[in-house]
Formats: structure tokens, sequence, C-alpha cells
């Protein structure tokens, strides 16, 4: 991950991504199967919240995480070690993903990436080394965000204003919200084999608002992670905030509130 990161490194911002990794666990692993794997990859492990579920997931997995934040790594490190479960299981590395310091083909027969790539100047280089220090015939699963597909109702004027400089300002910084559709051509192009892309929907309503409510809320968080950047940035000005914040109370409370939301989930191979 850049260290320049639309969210921040805050604790706050650091314990939102361990309620996100848990939020959306669910379907997130509903069709990703590591259980023939021993050694994974995992590029961006942030803070280990991703990590921590697929050590529980998969008892037999061995996990190197490699981070490029300091900060990140360290709070990933504290928390993995309150995990008996994890306990021997698992490495934390401080290193670029675009020049990993691992021989060709050598140790990993697996490769994890969730959230990554959307926050890396060309993710390409990314991929090409994870494709050369995988073992050939290896798996890797790629989830990525599709930041167009975001809809709320009743309809939210200065949400969605605000979203599009949340999108701007993730360019800005090098990033691509709009990533995940362009996976399999990423993945093509550097020759990964047997190439699959499927789009992940959250789609709630008035059949399940319980659900529903805990997704705004999760949803309202996201936004707001990016506003001190947003204003330091003057793409936004503080009563824009209110003005969201507004809005999405308003959406909470509405019994007939829609939210929507798509990403992208590559499965592939090292050829």
């Amino acid at each position: 991950m850049s260290k320049e990161y639309l969210h921040g490194f805050d604790k706050k911002e650091q314990d939102r991504l361990y309620r996100q990794a848990k939020f959306l666990e669910n379907i997130i692993f509903s069709d990703i199967d590591f259980s023939y794997a021993e050694n994974l990859l995992e590029v961006g492990c942030g803070v280990g919240a991703q990590s921590e579920i697929l050590l529980r997931r998969f008892p037999n997995l061995n996990l190197t995480g490699i981070e490029l934040s300091d900060n990140q790594l360290e709070r990933a490190k504290d928390h993995l070690s309150d995990l008996q479960y994890a306990e021997g299981r698992y490495e934390l590395l401080n290193m670029d993903a675009k020049d990993m310091d691992f021989k060709a083909g050598e140790r990993f027969d697996a490769a994890y990436l969730c959230w990554v790539l959307e926050h890396i100047p060309n993710p390409v280089d990314v991929l090409s080394e994870v494709r050369r220090v995988l073992i050939p015939g290896s798996v890797v699963y790629v989830n990525e965000v599709l930041n167009s597909s975001f809809f709320v109702e009743p309809y939210s004027p200065n949400v969605l204003k605000y979203w599009m400089h949340f999108n701007d300002l993730q360019y800005e910084m090098g990033g691509d919200p709009f990533i995940g559709a362009k996976l399999g051509n990423l993945l093509q192009s550097l020759g990964y084999a047997n190439i699959k892309t499927s789009i992940k929907t959250i789609h709630l309503d008035n059949r399940n608002p319980v659900k529903r409510a805990q997704m705004i809320e999760y949803w309202t968080n996201l936004l707001l992670s990016a506003v001190n950047n947003l204003l330091e940035s003057e793409h936004i000005k503080e009563e824009s905030v209110q003005k969201v914040k507004d809005e999405l109370k308003i959406v909470g409370k509405d019994p007939n509130a829609v939210f929507y939301y798509s990403f992208v989930q590559a499965q592939a191979y090292t050829a």
C-alpha cells in the first residue's frame, strides 16, 4: 500500500478496518478457497484485519504479509499476537509490493490482495511481482472496488457530490477507485491463466432492514474516514461534511431506504 493513503493511519481508521473486515467477511470469502495452499502471500496486509480471517478460516495455512506502512504493520503485529490460533503461522514484513525480497517461484503457492491495488500507482507492477514470486500453478484472489456502482435511496445529492470528490482525490493520490472492472485485463496482460471475475453485490432494502441499517452506518464511517484528506486538499469545505452527515441520517431513518454497492473479485492462476 502507498505511504500516502486516502483514509489515513490514525487509530480510529485502523479500528474501522477491523470492523470492515468482519462486516464483509461472508460476502468476500463465500467463493475463496485456500484449502490446498500451504504458504500464502498477503500483499498489503495493513493492520492484519484480513490476515486474522485467513488464518482462522484456513487452519493449515502459513501466511506471510507484506506492508509498506510501518504504522499499519506494528498494529498488525500487536493484533495477531493476541490470537492463539495464529501463533507460529505468520510473518509480517515491511516491504514494497513492487519490489519484493523473495526469490522467484520458490516459496509461495497462493496470494491474496484485498482493497490494495486501488491505492497503488501502476498496479500492474504489483501483480507482475506477485506472479514472479509464486510457484507456477498457484492461485491468486484479488478483491477490488468499483465505486461507480454506489447508490442510496432517498436521493442524497450532497453524499453523491462528496463521493465524486472522494474518488477524484483517490485518483490524484495515484489510486484508482474503479480498478475492479479492470482486473481481468490486468491479469491477462501479465500472463495469468484461468482468470475468472465475479461481481459481488450488496443490495439492501426493506427485505433486510437490520442489515441495511448496519451497512449505512458502516458506509457512513467509510465516507467520513477521508474527511481530513478531503479538507486539506480543498476538495470539500466544512459545511459540506455536515450536509453529508445530515443526508446519511435521513437515509438511515427512512423506512424505504435502499443501499447498493458492487465490487469485483478475481481469481487467477500463475502459469
